[in-house]
């Protein structure tokens, strides 16, 4: 973990729901692409005394959210997130990097259906010292993109030409308002 570019006051951060979200987004039918949401999520960014940061977040599967009702109950079942047995995504940073520009390098382990590995997201910190509520907020905004089949997620529905329903590859981003009282 290194030294941050923005000044982030120590302590512990946790999210705005209000202005946080995670979503999903995937190619689908070779044309376009799928997107959903999770609105059961919770995350923490927690900066050391040294200037060090640590990310971590849960997400309960189960709280999918796509244009379509019975379509988040087949993203529920055992073909996508089998939120049953595995009712949570996590994730905990293992390095956090932040460029002179603010930009971010973030790598951690991300677990999904039992599975756990490394991954690496780019994105974004931004820093408020005093929100005017009493509070400090810290904007973090993070894009990686997994094989959706090494995490178990084996869904592989074909088109009449054998073309794949949805690809493998699936961009995940996080955009956290993450917040602590000063006082």
């Amino acid at each position: 973990m290194s030294q941050t570019a923005t000044a982030v006051t120590p302590g512990t951060y946790t999210r705005d729901a209000i202005h946080s979200s995670v979503t999903f987004s995937v190619r689908h039918f070779g044309a376009g692409k799928f997107r959903g949401a999770f609105d059961d999520f919770d995350a923490s960014l927690t900066a050391s005394e040294a200037g060090s940061l640590e990310l971590t977040g849960v997400v309960k599967v189960d709280s999918v959210q796509v244009k379509e009702p019975r379509l988040a109950g087949h993203l529920a079942s055992p073909d996508f997130f089998d939120a049953e047995r595995f009712p949570e995504m996590t994730f905990k940073s293992t390095s956090f990097n932040v460029a002179d520009d603010n930009t971010l390098e973030v790598d951690g382990d991300l677990t999904l259906k039992g599975v756990t590995k490394n991954v690496h997201a780019t994105g974004e910190l931004t820093s408020v010292a005093d929100d005017g509520h009493g509070n400090a907020r810290v904007g973090v905004e993070l894009s990686t993109t997994i094989d959706r089949t090494e995490y178990g997620v084996s869904f592989d529905g074909k088109l009449p030409g054998g073309e794949a329903i949805a690809a493998n590859e699936v961009t995940l981003n996080v955009e956290l308002e993450l917040v602590k009282p000063l006082a």
